[in-house]
């Protein structure tokens, strides 16, 4: 009877243990849940977030690009226009100096596909502000003319096209789903 009797208490100490250890084990389940999901939340949440930061940093690439080869192109029809050429002038030089900060900015974040089209772009966009700075200088090179500069100047209007094709890519956006 005594093993009976000491069998009662083991087997209500085992009970209350056990029901202990299932609180305890569904908590730190319900903790390990929890955490799984906030991780998967600010996993989103940081892509997100550099998803975004790139898109901002090709849109500023774009329009950058794009406002730097409108202003080669005004500066090379007020050649000649006195009354236009300083505030073409004024506006090539503020139109560089953005893009360049805009482009040494996207030389940190880009990745490197898109890097090597922007970089080339950027490279002949230099070449031709060297062309149309001369012509306004009136101290040519050699092959150094407004009309070679304006057909170099369609060129990279082209390839900022394909630059932004790529771009828009790289975030996954088609023209389809613009509605073109």
């Amino acid at each position: 009877m005594e093993i009976e009797g000491a069998t009662a208490p083991v087997v209500a100490a085992v009970g209350v243990v056990g029901t202990l250890l299932s609180a305890l084990l569904t908590q730190r389940a319900a903790d390990r849940s929890r955490r799984r999901e906030q991780d998967r939340a600010e996993e989103l949440w940081q892509h997100r977030s550099q998803a975004q930061e790139l898109r901002s940093c090709y849109v500023a690439l774009n329009t950058s690009a794009r406002q730097y080869l409108a202003a080669l192109t005004d500066q090379l029809h007020a050649l000649g226009r006195t009354a236009d050429l300083a505030s073409a002038r004024q506006r090539l030089t503020e139109a560089r100096d953005q893009y360049r900060d805009v482009y040494a900015e996207a030389q940190m974040r880009v990745p490197e596909r898109v890097l090597d089209i922007a970089g080339d772009l950027s490279r002949d966009l230099g070449a031709v502000y060297g062309t149309v700075r001369r012509l306004d200088e009136g101290v040519p090179r050699d092959g150094d003319s407004p009309s070679a500069a304006q057909r170099r100047i369609d060129a990279l209007w082209g390839r900022l096209r394909q630059a932004r094709r790529e771009m828009r890519a790289e975030l996954g956006v088609s023209r389809s789903d613009c509605g073109r």
